[in-house]
């Protein structure tokens, strides 16, 4: 075992102590604090299954693994085979792109540090303006000369088949001709051509228990089902957070060991976040509070294309 595998290891064995020893949560604090209880967790599980069918609920991988503070049928959320096309290095930054979550005045006033910013806030919006906008090349300018050289070739015999064929210039192989070549099993014409490499995600949203907040782990698979290795799911990741808020711990539920979106500040987080949804008018019900943290966790990982058909705008 690595130095890296024995500090996650002792990572969640002190996580496993200090949920033991922690209560269950069981008066609703969604809207001062940011947290859930079990029970509200359940609730905005639902309602994610209910409007996203590609999320479903999943029972522990054996008994002993159940949490009693959960429905036996409902310990996890997960979706799997969830796209994701490219790495996170390969997305062109532009700041023009971005969004600060963050508060400037009032009760949760943060610094330049703690804020959140979303690289691609503003991608779905220019993706949607340019597929709306075709654009159309004017035909090229018609130059004397070249009607000249037109009403010349209009002029000319034509080809006569007959001396074509006995020629034998028919038989010869045009160079300009388009030869099709076999693909390779990987789908590569040839070594200098890239192929976009799919790669498929299976996401959990669990319920932790010591920080009350939703918790997100990821497994990732190559393009021939492969698990991922640690160090190629950070790639995945956005560089912003990668060294940051993702570990790799125990799951609860399910007997292996994940990489995870940390979630020490998730509370912090969703305060902000529900904050502004309220300076906007509206105001989030608890049952929404998944939509939410799914575009939170998108910020994180921006190119793993998961199921969120219902917009929250902040």
């Amino acid at each position: 075992m690595d130095f890296q595998g024995f500090v996650n290891n002792l990572k969640s064995a002190a996580l496993s102590v200090g949920e033991t020893f922690t209560p269950v949560l069981r008066e609703s604090k969604f809207r001062e604090t940011g947290v859930l209880t079990p029970e509200e967790y359940v609730a905005a599980g639902d309602h994610l299954v209910h409007h996203c069918p590609t999320w479903k609920w999943s029972t522990a991988s054996d008994p002993s693994r159940v949490r009693s503070f959960l429905p036996v049928e409902k310990q996890f959320l997960i979706t799997r085979n969830v796209p994701c096309h490219k790495r996170c290095k390969q997305m062109e930054y532009d700041e023009k792109l971005e969004k600060i979550i963050n508060d400037d005045e009032g009760e949760y006033a943060t610094g330049d540090e703690s804020g959140w910013v979303d690289t691609h806030h503003y991608e779905k919006e220019r993706t949607e303006t340019t597929a709306s906008t075709p654009s159309i090349a004017p035909p090229p300018p018609v130059t004397e000369t070249a009607a000249e050289e037109e009403s010349d070739s209009d002029d000319e015999d034509a080809i006569d088949l007959d001396e074509l064929l006995e020629s034998g210039a028919l038989d010869e192989d045009d160079p300009n001709r388009f030869v099709a070549r076999p693909e390779s099993p990987t789908g590569a014409t040839d070594g200098s051509a890239e192929v976009e490499k799919i790669r498929t995600y299976d996401l959990h949203i669990c319920y932790d228990k010591y920080y009350q907040v939703p918790r997100l782990f990821l497994m990732g698979y190559d393009e021939n089902r492969r698990p991922l290795t640690v160090e190629q799911t950070y790639e995945d990741f956005s560089a912003d957070h990668s060294n940051k808020t993702i570990t790799v711990e125990a799951h609860p539920c399910v007997d292996i060991t994940m990489p995870t979106v940390h979630p020490c500040k998730h509370a912090e987080m969703m305060k902000r976040l529900i904050n502004q949804y309220a300076e906007s008018g509206k105001e989030l019900a608890v049952h929404e509070y998944l939509f939410l943290f799914l575009k939170f966790v998108q910020a994180v990982i921006p190119t793993i294309e998961y199921d969120f058909t219902r917009a929250i705008k902040l």
